[in-house]
């Protein structure tokens, strides 16, 4: 790969990490978006993702568990099925094209997601989840992000906040930690795919690090920019349309 595209690449990367990080999550569709339109190989694209999700998701656990935002009882329902979720979904391959498709409209919704986090939520008295629904969330959200190489934040973080389990800046510290057990146990479950990670990965993985540690450390402080977020949902449909549409 030419220098000049490896260096685009950080610093998109970093992009990524710094806006997701900024609301908790570890940047994977971002990524996924980027190697898309790069045009990656489906077998390097999901271990890339994971690897690079679980350095931000680490920095972005660690500021937002340090400003006192995160909560135990939140957590431990959704990640205790997740976990074992998530390593099926990273052992179980799909061909090629399957692949590109379901990966464009996680992009999709994403998108949709980041664009609408962008406004302004309507305030709600949070209220905690049943049993039942948690362990049932946390499954299905593990399994699916296993297998396209996601954190699972883009879908636990709306599901918090619509079903009014959470308020914002609680549903970024749970999402941090949930993506980062996740993204272990996802590529654990597909340790074998290790091999197929690029020579600039750790290239890549100093981008992302800076970039979610920037992002979280202004994400638990503050809320991020709607701005940028909604130009960053714009990049996410390019590239998810790229991937159905190439697919």
């Amino acid at each position: 790969m030419p220098v000049s595209e490896t260096i685009a690449i950080a610093f998109l990367f970093f992009i990524g990490a710094a806006l997701y990080a900024s609301v908790g999550h570890g940047g994977a569709s971002s990524y996924l978006a980027v190697m898309g339109l790069f045009s990656f190989a489906p077998e390097v694209m999901k271990p890339t993702a994971l690897a690079l999700n679980i350095l931000v998701a680490a920095v972005a656990t660690v500021k937002f568990y340090r400003a006192g935002l995160f909560k135990w009882d939140l957590f431990w329902p959704f990640a205790i099925a997740s976990i074992p979720a998530a390593y099926l979904g990273g052992a179980t391959l799909l061909p090629t094209r399957w692949y590109k498709v379901l990966v464009g409209i996680v992009l999709l919704y994403a998108a949709v997601w980041m664009f609408r986090s962008s406004l302004k939520p309507v305030a709600r008295e949070p209220k905690p989840p049943l049993l039942w629904a948690a362990i049932i969330s946390g499954a299905a959200i593990g399994f699916l992000s296993g297998l396209t190489g996601v954190g699972g934040g883009i879908f636990l973080s709306p599901l918090l906040l619509y079903m009014g389990w959470s308020e914002t800046r609680a549903a970024s510290a749970i999402s941090a930690p949930f993506i980062l057990v996740n993204s272990i146990s996802g590529l654990l479950g597909h340790f074998s795919s290790v091999a197929q990670l690029p020579a600039n990965v750790p290239v890549w993985g100093a981008a992302v690090f800076i970039g979610g540690w920037i992002g979280a450390s202004y994400g638990s402080k503050r809320a991020p920019t709607p701005v940028l977020r909604q130009l960053l949902s714009l990049v996410l449909i390019l590239a998810g349309a790229k991937l159905i549409f190439g697919a």
